[in-house]
């Protein structure tokens, strides 16, 4: 029989190796289920993954893939740093949420006003808007030692409460003839995240997610900051005894997360999405979570796997308009990575001997 024996230290090769398997046993799982669904897999697979990159509308794809990857980098690159330190934020949907909603009040409190200044200090409200939402669970933590993963998730709720508040009250557009959502930032040009180069995809916020990626590394390779993180990941009492205080770690970590988090609800909100709306939200804090982990919370996995799961994106999008698979396929083929990533993972601790004997 088989039994699974802990390794005396985790294996590099397997912890470099279960990303690529966990995609592989994705890919395997998803062909039987559109086969099941009464789809060719094959033309599934390749309308996922092959045509948004070199099909043939793979230059207006390309585009696409920048803006889906670029909030799902920028929240994994904070949610990465907090899970590094073992610190669980799960609610950076909440705080991509608030930062919409702040960095867009900014925006439509001085409309119709022109200057350029208007979008940093969008951007300055984003990211106070999804650090303060961070803030909750960091001194509930703190101070009354509350389980930041079950605060977090449930201030998702709350953000979603107040979105919809807003849509239809203080922020609807006062010219939308009583439908709910704000007026469209992307048509305010002094607040609208548009295009830097027409045509590439490459907004603000993808560069700010490119600039994440790199300051993560150099923080996290560099920087005494980092190296206090990973220490009191690993070795929380270690840390202790190094006089690293595990409340400061806490209130940095969350707060940075969510600072991200809210970036990203900005650069989104005055961009693709262009409004606050009732159904702004689309996962992404979620969906972060898979990326931070797809990436190994490494700076540059987390790049590699934004882009992987942006694909995903995309190409579901493309295979549920040119196919007719069910929305809830792709969504069930994108919760099977995490899944699979999850259960190959625990080779990089254990090592399976098969055992000969009976089964008792």
């Amino acid at each position: 029989m088989l039994q699974l024996e802990k390794r005396p230290n985790p294996s590099r090769f397997w912890g470099r190796a279960t990303p690529v398997l966990a995609v592989f046993l994705t890919m395997i799982a998803g062909s039987i289920l559109f086969a099941l669904l009464g789809k060719n897999p094959f033309i599934a697979m390749r309308t996922i993954f092959w045509d948004p990159i070199l099909g043939e509308y793979a230059f207006y794809f390309r585009g696409q893939l920048l803006v889906k990857a670029g909030p799902l980098i920028l929240i994994a690159i904070g949610l990465s740093l907090g899970f590094r330190a073992g610190i669980w934020n799960i609610g950076a949907e909440g705080q991509y949420i608030m930062g919409a909603i702040f960095g867009a009040g900014v925006g439509l409190a001085l409309y119709p006003m022109e200057g350029w200044f208007i979008f940093p200090l969008m951007v300055l409200a984003g990211v106070f808007g999804g650090w303060l939402w961070a803030m909750i669970p960091a001194i509930l933590r703190t101070k009354f030692n509350t389980n930041e993963i079950l605060v977090s998730l449930l201030l998702v709720y709350v953000a979603e409460a107040l979105l919809a508040s807003m849509a239809v009250g203080a922020m609807r557009n006062p010219q939308g003839n009583g439908f709910p959502g704000s007026r469209n930032l992307s048509q305010y040009p002094s607040a609208a995240n548009l295009e830097i180069w027409a045509g590439t995809g490459i907004h603000w916020g993808v560069i700010a997610a490119t600039g994440a990626v790199i300051s993560a590394y150099f923080l996290l390779q560099r920087h005494i900051l980092g190296y206090h993180i990973s220490l009191s990941g690993q070795a929380p009492k270690a840390a202790r005894f190094a006089g690293i205080n595990p409340n400061k770690m806490i209130v940095i970590c969350l707060g940075l997360s969510g600072a991200l988090a809210g970036a990203a609800g900005l650069f989104e909100v005055a961009g693709p999405a262009g409004q606050i709306s009732i159904d702004f939200n689309v996962g992404y804090g979620f969906t972060a979570i898979i990326v931070a982990f797809l990436g190994r919370l490494h700076p540059v996995g987390i790049a590699l796997a934004g882009l992987l799961m942006a694909l995903t994106y995309i190409g579901g999008e493309n295979a549920s308009t040119a196919l007719g698979l069910p929305a809830a396929a792709i969504q069930a083929f994108q919760g099977m990575l995490l899944f699979f990533l999850l259960g190959v993972d625990i080779l990089t601790n254990y090592k399976i001997k098969w055992i000969k004997g009976r089964w008792k």
